[in-house]
């Protein structure tokens, strides 16, 4: 097997059954503040651009280059798709152009063609854009896994499929933490440290625990080649800066007893096989090893290279075209609306300040929008207005995907980090917010039922998690869940649209006991009439109108005096700081 590194998370893997290319960026990310480093720009695109199979870990911009993959790579390559709960990636690639798909189930090996593929995908809303996974490739004599960015936590899966002779994982911060907040330099500096060194310890703890027999570092970092963010390149090894360089990285390993590591950069190819475990790379050694040790000079060369970018991305922000405050207020209220356990788990209002724009208040209590007249706020954030514009201008349901990750803002908050107030900024559509809804509802201890035509039945949608008292319709005795069109017989629970799904339904009045989940049961949950949204606004087109979405004869229970919010998901953001 021979892989080609063609920069932060990207591989071209050739194999005697077929050819992978995964991850390929090379335009900038994120309003132009992220650049792979090492620069990527003599990686042979010809060569990459034929592959047999191709793999996109996510949708994130350091991952999925839609320019790239419009201009370079050949759409009779097969996307080897993960399986995520929403289909925005697929949708994203049909978009481009490709059409040939292979779906895979979590964790689940295949055979295509001689060669063994398995995807392990992660769907919390806290991982990636509403999902990350990470690629196992076998091909008969090697077996390597691509980690990525994903952080896998079904490890006895992981480990069954192994064992690998490479492991590809990240190391380095993928993150605006802390570096946008507004802290005093003292605990910024403490702050950076520990997430320099967590990000390194988690990183190692996954090699330890994959047992690889050989480990090399990518996705990440990237560089920051924009006057106003190159402060945070970590030129001289800064102990406190979250972007630590493959070199940190690797002598990491070493003072943990790990020799098995392997420098990349774009263009080298490593060769692998059972017992042997070659790199060589496209430049000399010397020029290698100046890229890290002469890194100011590297950078400020490219700096140069990639003005011209730089200056004609900020010229494209739209100023002026949009009110900001009239369109967030009719595109963020019917979400507030329906978001009932992030509305609990946000708790506060968030000051959008918006210099020299007038600023704005989410209220997640209220669940309204409106102007900042010098009320309390709970969590800050200072941007530039012409970015809102460009991500209204766009309707982009993900801002997390542009322009928290850009790094572009500024951050204040009082008190601990909480990951919902940042999930809501990645589920900026009724589909993503209710796909998040169910997520946190299938983890809170009680179960939610409600009543509808003679059944109690679950109230979220055993597909994608919708709420089925306000997306659920019945009719002679199915039940239709108008969000995306699923159906399912009352009498047995059974789904009439796919047969891996069921829904939990009893008749009213069925014995205790007869169905161990009534004990604990957990009523619904709908908001009182002033801050409840217009159906009709979020159903799909061919659906039934607003009017009748809880559903014909729905009695959805009162609100429990104490509802808590979920705790928080193990594969989420732990308390030193965001993930994405």
């Amino acid at each position: 097997m021979e892989i080609t590194f063609v920069g932060h998370a990207g591989l071209y893997i050739e194999t005697r059954h077929g050819s992978i290319l995964c991850d390929p960026w090379f335009n900038p990310a994120y309003f132009a503040s992220w650049f792979p480093f090492p620069s990527n720009e003599d990686v042979d695109k010809e060569k990459i651009g034929r592959p047999d199979y191709l793999f996109v870990s996510h949708i994130h911009h350091d991952h999925f280059d839609p320019a790239f993959l419009r201009d370079h790579v050949w759409k009779d390559a097969t996307v080897l798709l993960p399986e995520f709960p929403i289909n925005n990636l697929e949708l994203a690639l049909r978009d481009l152009g490709f059409t040939k798909f292979i779906y895979t189930k979590n964790g689940q090996q295949i055979e295509v063609d001689g060669l063994k593929i398995a995807i392990l995908a992660s769907v919390a809303p806290t991982d990636g854009p509403l999902g990350d996974s990470g690629l196992i490739v076998d091909d008969g004599e090697v077996r390597i896994y691509d980690q990525n960015d994903s952080r896998p936590v079904d490890m006895d899966t992981l480990q069954a499929l192994g064992p690998y002779d490479a492991h590809f994982v990240q190391y380095s911060g993928a993150i605006w933490y802390p570096m946008v907040y507004q802290y005093p330099e003292p605990m910024m500096r403490t702050l950076g440290s520990r997430k320099r060194q967590n990000e390194m310890a988690r990183a190692v703890n996954y090699i330890q625990q994959i047992g690889a027999t050989q480990v090399i570092p990518h996705a990440g970092p990237p560089c920051f080649l924009d006057d106003d963010l190159f402060a945070f390149n970590d030129i001289d090894r800064d102990p406190t800066n979250t972007f630590p360089d493959q070199t940190v990285f690797l002598e990491y390993m070493a003072e943990h007893g790990l020799s098995n590591g392997h420098l990349m950069i774009p263009g080298s190819v490593m060769t692998l096989g059972k017992d042997r475990c070659a790199v060589r790379h496209a430049q000399p050694e010397d020029e290698v090893r100046a890229i890290f040790t002469e890194k100011r000079a590297y950078l400020n060369a490219y700096k140069a290279r990639q003005q011209q970018v730089i200056d004609a991305e900020k010229a494209s922000w739209p100023r002026g075209q949009v009110e900001i405050l009239p369109a967030l207020k009719a595109w963020f209220e019917p979400l507030l609306a329906i978001g009932d356990l992030t509305c609990v788990g946000v708790n506060g209002r968030l000051l959008m300040e918006l210099d020299p724009e007038p600023s704005l208040v989410i209220d997640f209590q209220n669940r309204s929008v409106y102007a900042w007249e010098g009320q309390e706020w709970e969590y800050r954030f200072k941007f530039d207005p012409a970015l809102i514009e460009w991500l209204i201008v766009n309707q982009v349901e993900d801002w997390i995907n542009d322009l928290f990750l850009s790094c572009r803002f500024e951050a204040t908050r009082k008190g601990a980090y909480n990951e919902y107030i940042y999930n809501f900024f990645k589920c900026l559509t009724p589909e993503r917010l209710e796909y998040a809804e169910g997520y946190y509802a299938e983890r809170s201890t009680e179960h939610q039922l409600f009543e509808i035509e003679g059944y109690r039945i679950q109230r979220r949608c055993p597909h994608l998690k919708a709420d089925l008292t306000r997306f659920g319709k019945v009719e002679d005795g199915i039940l239709t869940c108008t969000m995306h069109g699923w159906r399912f017989e009352l009498a047995t629970g059974r789904c009439l649209t796919s047969d891996d799904r069921k829904l939990y339904s009893v008749p009213v009045g069925a014995a205790e006991g007869e169905e161990a989940i009534t004990a604990a049961e957990q009523p619904a949950y709908v908001p009182p009439p002033a801050v409840r949204c217009k159906h009709c606004w979020f159903m799909p087109e061919g659906t039934a109108n607003g009017s009748g979405a809880n559903g014909k004869g729905a009695r959805p229970g009162k609100r429990p005096a104490e509802w808590n919010p979920p705790s928080r998901s193990s594969s989420g953001a732990k308390g030193d700081g965001e993930r994405t």
